[in-house]
């Protein structure tokens, strides 16, 4: 393909969400400088409107934020001498690093780093629909409110004025249809749901240096 309808479709994506998008590019982060990179490379991906894969790099986000939440809360946000790091950080990487979605936002709960209602949506949510739907590829849940019958028309673009037939398919199990509505989820959710990550960083740090002032 010429580079040239990269470059014009690239710039026209630019122009489109750059001024709704410019925010994600401007913050301060005290705790989790290390998200620095990957909050901009997802908001990269928003811009040029490539959805699912800011949706899978916003649940990495997701599951690396409450893993090191974890660790903080244990370890502290304090300076720590470089010749430490090693026994500083094995034991709490061990403990928390390993862990899964459902035990991280578990724990956080529990030591009042997420709020009762932050736990619930990630729980049933965003665990459910953003991280299965798109990181384990599992598309029940997202479609799972189609009707089991669609009724669609098969036509002949050989015979454009032949009979038309219609036949009644159930989008939720062929893969063609299946990705065409996950594309539309995406394309409906990425933006909110990078939204609410974003923001979460910042109320967890907010309750981190809080905790340890």
């Amino acid at each position: 393909m010429d580079k040239e309808v990269f470059d014009k479709g690239f710039k026209e994506k630019i122009d489109k969400n750059f001024f709704e998008l410019s925010k994600y590019y401007d913050f301060n982060l005290e705790v989790f400088c290390e998200f620095n990179t990957l909050i901009f490379e997802i908001n990269n991906c928003l811009l040029l409107e490539l959805n699912r894969a800011a949706i899978t790099l916003t649940n990495h986000l997701l599951e690396r934020l409450l893993k090191l939440a974890l660790i903080n809360n244990e370890i502290g946000i304090g300076p720590i001498e470089l010749e430490k790091w090693n026994e500083v950080f094995q034991e709490p990487n061990e403990k928390h690093g390993a862990s899964d979605l459902g035990n991280s936002i578990e724990k956080c709960k529990k030591n009042e780093l997420i709020s009762e209602r932050e736990k619930n949506y990630l729980f049933n949510t965003i665990r459910v629909l953003m991280r299965n739907g798109f990181s384990h590829a599992d598309s029940s849940e997202i479609l799972k409110n189609l009707p089991d019958d669609s009724k669609m028309f098969q036509g002949s673009f050989s015979n454009p004025n032949g009979a038309i037939k219609e036949i009644n398919l159930n989008q939720k199990i062929i893969p063609t249809f299946q990705a065409i509505q996950m594309e539309n989820f995406a394309k409906d959710s990425a933006k909110p749901y990078f939204d609410f990550v974003f923001h979460l960083i910042f109320r967890i740090e907010k309750r981190l240096i809080e905790k340890f002032k």
